[in-house]
């Protein structure tokens, strides 16, 4: 089997908000094609990695770099950072996976509204086209994200709790969507609580503590020592901790 290309590498990586660090001096490599789980007890620093992928943090020390350019990325945050209280139909809030080719005033194009039809198609969701988004439930919410983001057709898809109080058919039916993008190639990393689940579908996996514990096959890094050493070092963020001095040096 073909060595698979690094995707990117993480550079005695640091990030953190107000230069107090929630990820800590992370090592490691993530290749082209992985599908990796994100997995840590509550605030080991796992959402805060995906900002620092979306370049929505600037690292505090350290660096991510992509040794043959940035892909394209797919970000799905988790629900409870989603504003969707307004009167938007599920169509209409599906096409803006288009958005990051067309721009936020370009209009859609009959083509471009098949593909939103054939995208709520394939999440299961055909005939919610006229739906407000206020009227749907927890797993029909989460199919329309999803649908969203087989519009976006992104080379690397960031999840954030995907399946956090989603019934359990629809869990299935986007793992299998999941499935699906990594077969084509794509990159999934996503950030998970069951580790069954984690087990059972995805091949690698990053645990974190705010320090990198283990990163590797699923197997291999999600032993009872590491899970406990896990439990060990977790600790709510303090943002009155003292500064980490070697994480604020400039990124080179």
């Amino acid at each position: 089997m073909q060595k698979r290309q690094a995707l990117l590498f993480f550079e005695n990586l640091t990030l953190g908000y107000e230069r107090h660090p929630a990820v800590h001096h992370l090592q490691g490599e993530i290749q082209t094609g992985d599908l990796l789980a994100l997995v840590g007890p509550n605030g080991a620093g796992k959402s805060t990695l995906l900002k620092g992928l979306m370049n929505e943090l600037r690292p505090l020390g350290g660096r991510i770099s992509w040794p043959s350019g940035k892909p394209s990325l797919a970000y799905l945050p988790q629900r409870s950072g989603l504003n969707l209280d307004f009167p938007l139909r599920v169509a209409d809030f599906v096409s803006l996976g288009h958005w990051p080719r067309l721009g936020a005033f370009s209009a859609v194009s009959r083509q471009q509204r098949k593909a939103v039809d054939k995208a709520l198609a394939q999440v299961g969701m055909e005939g919610f086209e006229r739906r407000s988004l206020d009227s749907l439930s927890g797993g029909q919410l989460q199919r329309i994200l999803f649908a969203r983001l087989l519009l976006e057709d992104a080379e690397l898809l960031l999840l954030d709790e995907p399946f956090a109080a989603v019934d359990e058919q629809t869990t299935a039916d986007l793992l299998k969507l999941i499935h699906t993008w990594n077969r084509e190639g794509r990159t999934v990393i996503a950030v998970l609580h069951d580790l069954r689940q984690v087990r059972e579908h995805f091949p690698k996996t990053l645990l974190l503590a705010r320090d990198a514990l283990a990163l590797g096959p699923t197997e291999e890094v999600l032993t009872e020592e590491n899970l406990e050493r896990a439990r060990r070092m977790q600790a709510p963020f303090d943002p009155l901790a003292a500064i980490c001095e070697a994480d604020i040096k400039e990124p080179h």
